[in-house]
């Protein structure tokens, strides 16, 4: 499964790029044709999806093989446009090996709404994903878009692309992946605390507990919020009962 340095073999990673492209698929993340999957597989390679095909709907076959300047090496399919992010996010941070793009509803809604995923609240989130920053519009499939996303690619392990879509990255596929997972959840969640309008936030010391236990765990990126000045979740709230 593994080639050296711990890449994936171009098999599993054609079939890798399959598997997820049905997740996302299923997860309701894409329609139609969008989103896309890349993995890397050796310090020049990557394998990613085609243009214009389902990501419910893709072969191992399908997929498209290219160097990190885009330049084709194998494949008979044309690599979607927005592989020009992918390229930027694997020259920008050369420790990552896949990166995946999708729209899921309520991260594209805050990448719409140029709202960032910074609010210290669902742990989980924050230790696996960190915050999420909205970078500037771009015109899709032009160097505009992966200019736009460079600054985040080291610090970070997601971003929101303004009125598009977002974008995660990780040392696997699988991680890539489930960064998708997480940031969909964090935006669903921070949509209802606001629809609720409360939220009890975590402090900064609450925080750096946090940050300890996810980097004993090996998530070592992602930048953490600013917490809330006082404790707000340090006593329990008891129901009401006549």
């Amino acid at each position: 499964m593994f080639a050296q340095d711990n890449y994936l073999t171009d098999d599993a990673a054609k079939s890798a790029i399959v598997k997820y492209g049905r997740g996302l698929f299923e997860h309701g993340y894409v329609v139609s044709n969008d989103g896309n999957i890349s993995v890397k597989v050796s310090e020049n390679e990557i394998w990613c999806t085609p243009t214009d095909v389902s990501k419910g709907a893709m072969t191992p076959e399908m997929m498209v093989k290219l160097d990190l300047d885009g330049n084709t090496i194998a494949g008979d399919a044309k690599p979607s446009s927005e592989v020009k992010m992918h390229l930027r996010v694997y020259r920008e941070n050369p420790t990552v090996r896949a990166v995946v793009h999708a729209h899921p509803v309520y991260a594209t809604t805050f990448a719409i709404a140029g709202v960032a995923l910074d609010e210290p609240t669902l742990m989980e989130a924050l230790m696996q994903l960190g915050c999420v920053p909205v970078a500037k519009y771009a015109q899709p499939g032009v160097e505009e878009v992966p200019d736009s996303i460079a600054p985040f690619c080291k610090d970070y392990n997601g971003v929101l692309l303004s009125n598009h879509g977002a974008l995660t990255w990780g040392s696997s596929i699988s991680m890539a992946y489930r960064r998708m997972e997480i940031l969909e959840d964090y935006a669903k969640v921070t949509f209802n605390l606001h629809m609720l309008g409360k939220a009890r936030g975590l402090t900064d010391e609450q925080l750096a507990g946090l940050d300890q236990r996810r980097r004993a765990g090996g998530f070592t990126t992602g930048l953490l919020p600013r917490g809330v000045n006082q404790p707000q979740n340090t006593t329990d709230i008891l129901p009401q009962i006549n």
